[in-house]
């Protein structure tokens, strides 16, 4: 009975126990900054429990909502679960998860006079994540952005250095895009007088002509494309991922990104709906072709690089295009799938590969691609994890990225949008020439003193998480291929589904 009765408030129970876990590591710091380690991994391993308790009761029994205070929405603040943000909230969680177990001998090494700020902040943004991703509210949803990046700017900014200059224009593009987001909010307000996201897309209909209400869809498209680093809005996305402590950097490049990806994708749908993006504003086509942009100048520049965190951060600069041109494709049969199974694929890819990148410098201290001789002998695990994400990146089969383009290219294909279809296949070998000249010099380029190379591993806590995400590359993309069989499809057909059906509908 006591399990029962805590699992119908586990909606606001992923939250509320992040929330009072920041400040019990706050305390228990103080006493001894060993604690902070058990009590944030815990935490979220709890937290993560609980999402996963939540997809099984929406996939089985349908959306979940949940009114704080007992307050009826329009008038009180509702948490809705659906089988869009519940698959999102797994994902986000179980990358917070193996950030935790990484960050421990990570931040030791990096920041060992920080770490217990360290901690509280990266509390403070799973917080921030988990109410994002499960608030029925749009001001709500302001809030728990906010939240989660003001954690984020003081996390990239505890590396100090360089790391001080790109968290400052993090801040000020960030302070931006949440000023065109709360302008969108405070415009729907005034013409409609609530904040309840299915409550608005039940008002909003008469007012699809209305110039405030198409003003307020441009501020939010804006506002969220600075958030989620959107071509050519992405400017503060290169230094912030490239200077910020190695477990930050997965963090706000696996989970952070696919959460604001998450409210751009349930702002569209859910409160303004396809029929306004049809009629009244006609954006699917810009979109589609902003991230047909993003994807090749994205993988261009990454050629460029020499520093491996810059050349991965410029790849998420292409990898979001890839995910917003499903969102702009989203009138065919294949294109949405492509954009959230691509959230999945960019979360366990990139995550794996800024693991891997992160336990190259914690061990040996290098930056530059070129320094990487014979490295695969050296860091066998940390390599292979590092190869098997980059073969998803390109979209290898059986990978879970071959599912995302092929996705797309099926999407681009129905739409007869050919253009999309060169697009994605050139994208693929740009992606193998930058990839490849990693891989290429860990494996097969070797120094003079190659018979002298002896295995010197990053520490397990480290490698073990690279290895998780990277097998699960291959993993998620032979789920896929079997189809109904196994949970991924029907998950992924149930989530398209609260997307373009009813959206997020309120509780009778």
């Amino acid at each position: 009975m006591v399990r029962l009765f805590f699992a119908e408030h586990y909606p606001v129970l992923v939250i509320v126990v992040s929330l009072f876990s920041a400040f019990t590591i706050l305390i228990a710091g103080w006493v001894n900054k060993k604690n902070c380690f058990p009590i944030s991994l815990a935490t979220i391993f709890v937290q993560l429990m609980m999402a996963l308790f939540l997809l099984h009761r929406v996939i089985t029994s349908g959306t979940i909502h949940y009114w704080l205070g007992g307050w009826a929405p329009p008038w009180g603040i509702e948490y809705v679960i659906d089988a869009f943000n519940a698959y999102v909230l797994v994902i986000v969680l179980f990358i917070c998860l193996l950030t935790a177990i990484y960050s421990k001998r990570s931040i030791e090494k990096e920041q060992p006079r920080k770490i217990v700020p360290f901690y509280v902040i990266f509390q403070l943004l799973v917080t921030g994540l988990c109410g994002i991703t499960v608030t029925g509210d749009i001001f709500n949803l302001y809030v728990f952005l906010e939240i989660a990046s003001l954690a984020a700017y003081a996390l990239i900014a505890v590396a100090g250095g360089r790391a001080l200059k790109a968290s400052y224009n993090y801040v000020i593009m960030g302070s931006i895009g949440a000023c065109f987001y709360l302008l969108g909010v405070g415009f729907l307000y005034a013409v409609t007088g609530s904040l309840n996201m299915a409550d608005l897309s039940y008002l909003l209909p008469p007012l699809y002509g209305n110039k405030v209400v198409q003003a307020a869809f441009v501020f939010f498209v804006v506002g969220m494309s600075i958030k989620m680093a959107l071509f050519p809005l992405h400017i503060w996305q290169p230094d912030a991922y490239t200077y910020a402590p190695s477990a930050v950097t997965v963090i706000i490049a696996a989970a952070m990104s696919k959460v604001s990806i998450y409210a751009f994708i349930r702002v569209l749908f859910s409160v303004f709906t396809t029929k306004f993006i049809q009629i009244y504003v006609p954006i699917d086509a810009a979109i589609s072709w902003i991230a047909a942009i993003a994807i090749i100048v994205g993988s261009l520049i990454a050629i460029m690089q020499t520093n491996l965190k810059r050349m991965l951060a410029y790849s998420s600069v292409s990898q979001v295009g890839y995910i917003v041109l499903g969102v702009g494709l989203y009138s065919t049969q294949w294109g949405l799938h492509g954009a959230l199974i691509h959230i999945l694929n960019h979360a366990m890819t990139k995550g794996c590969l800024f693991l891997a990148a992160g336990a190259i410098i914690y061990r040996s201290g290098l930056w530059n691609i070129r320094d990487f001789e014979g490295l695969g002998k050296k860091m066998p695990y940390t390599c292979a994890a590092f190869t098997l994400a980059a073969l998803s990146m390109i979209g290898v089969p059986p990978s879970v990225g071959f599912i995302t383009k092929l996705c797309l290219l099926l999407a681009s294909l129905e739409a007869v949008e050919y253009g999309f279809v060169a697009v994605i296949l050139a994208s693929t070998l740009l992606n193998l020439v930058y990839f490849w000249r990693v891989i290429d010099r860990m494996y097969f380029v070797h120094n003079e003193g190659e018979n002298e190379i002896k295995k010197d591993e990053a520490p397990v806590s480290m490698v073990f998480p690279a290895l998780i995400l990277g097998s699960l590359c291959i993993i998620a993309g032979i789920l896929w291929l079997a189809g109904a069989k196994t949970p991924l499809l029907p998950m992924v057909n149930q989530a398209v589904n609260a997307l373009l059906g009813t959206g997020v509908v309120a509780a009778p």
